[in-house]
């Protein structure tokens, strides 16, 4: 792991001059910080560590970069993660140890947030070890619900921000199968934010071009959309629609993926009534459908 520019003892770290929060009130937040940091290369101090981090993480907006520098943390967190994989199959996952690797997620997903720390995130490959728990669709039990909805959170915060190399990296991996597996099978929270990752990567040009570059790509993200529309018509979820239909928008401004779409776009989403009831407040989807329709009718 790189430890560049950071200092050999952790408590010598000096407070970072553009942090409000750390070095207001004479240092105390970050006073505080310092010893839960310490305590996470500590065996028998480190689930407590892990709670109150992961509890107080928006109280330290530098949170991320002492986490990447500190000696040894990044790797107690990896063992966090490496520790969990006897445990998916047979499916031994317990509420307690879901629980436990849960917060040691959390302060990955503030690695991958940080500006600063989330090309050398990447540059580790540390979304790899959590690929594991997104392919683990067929537990249906909370703990690992809870499992797949925070590692999904960990990429999720990856892509909120636009930033090709994240994409670069993320369509070298099997992210998109993972998520489309959770699309179908997971639990609606679980669906919209799987959803959202496969959206971001299709409003990068890189990522759109990639799914629209065989028919098999395109076909196997359409027919998930497609499935995930049937659902909805028995149990609506606006949050989940507005990501699908946002998804299905982006795909109808790559020529090829149109002309399938004339074809395979469900009608539930042609017709002005299906989802009139759920959508008629929301603008913005209202917007998305009437230019996805404009697209496949009249688009070049």
């Amino acid at each position: 792991m790189r430890t560049t520019n950071c200092n050999v003892r952790l408590v010598n770290v000096s407070v970072p001059a553009q942090s409000n929060s750390l070095a207001g009130g004479g240092g105390q937040a970050y006073e505080e910080l310092i010893p839960l940091v310490l305590q996470l290369s500590e065996l028998s101090k480190r689930e407590t560590a892990l709670m109150e981090l992961s509890k107080k993480r928006e109280v330290y907006p530098d949170l991320a970069p002492v986490l990447w520098h500190s000696v040894g943390t990044m790797a107690a967190l990896l063992q966090e993660i490496i520790a969990i994989y006897p445990m998916l199959t047979p499916p031994t996952l317990t509420a307690q140890a879901s629980n436990r690797v849960c917060n040691a997620l959390a302060l990955l997903q503030c690695v991958a947030s940080h500006t600063e720390t989330r090309g050398l995130f990447l540059q580790a490959h540390i979304p790899m070890y959590l690929y594991p728990f997104l392919n683990t669709v067929m537990s249906k039990s909370r703990p690992f619900e809870y499992l797949r909805l925070t590692s999904l959170g960990v990429i999720g915060a990856l892509v909120k921000v636009d930033d090709a190399e994240v994409i670069s990296f993320l369509l070298q991996t099997e992210i998109i199968p993972l998520c489309l597996r959770i699309m179908e099978t997971g639990n609606e929270l679980s669906k919209t934010v799987a959803t959202f990752i496969v959206q971001k990567v299709l409003l990068d040009e890189m990522g759109l071009n990639y799914i629209c570059a065989t028919a098999e790509r395109f076909f196997a993200v359409s027919t998930v959309l497609s499935n995930m529309v049937q659902a909805l018509i028995e149990v609506p979820s606006v949050r989940l629609l507005k990501h699908i239909v946002r998804c299905y928008l982006r795909l109808s401004e790559n020529p090829r993926a149109r002309d399938a779409l004339r074809q395979c776009l469900p009608d539930a989403l042609r017709s002005d009534q299906t989802f009139s009831q759920c959508l008629k407040d929301d603008v913005t989807i209202n917007r998305w459908l009437a230019n996805l329709l404009y697209n496949i009718t009249e688009g070049a």
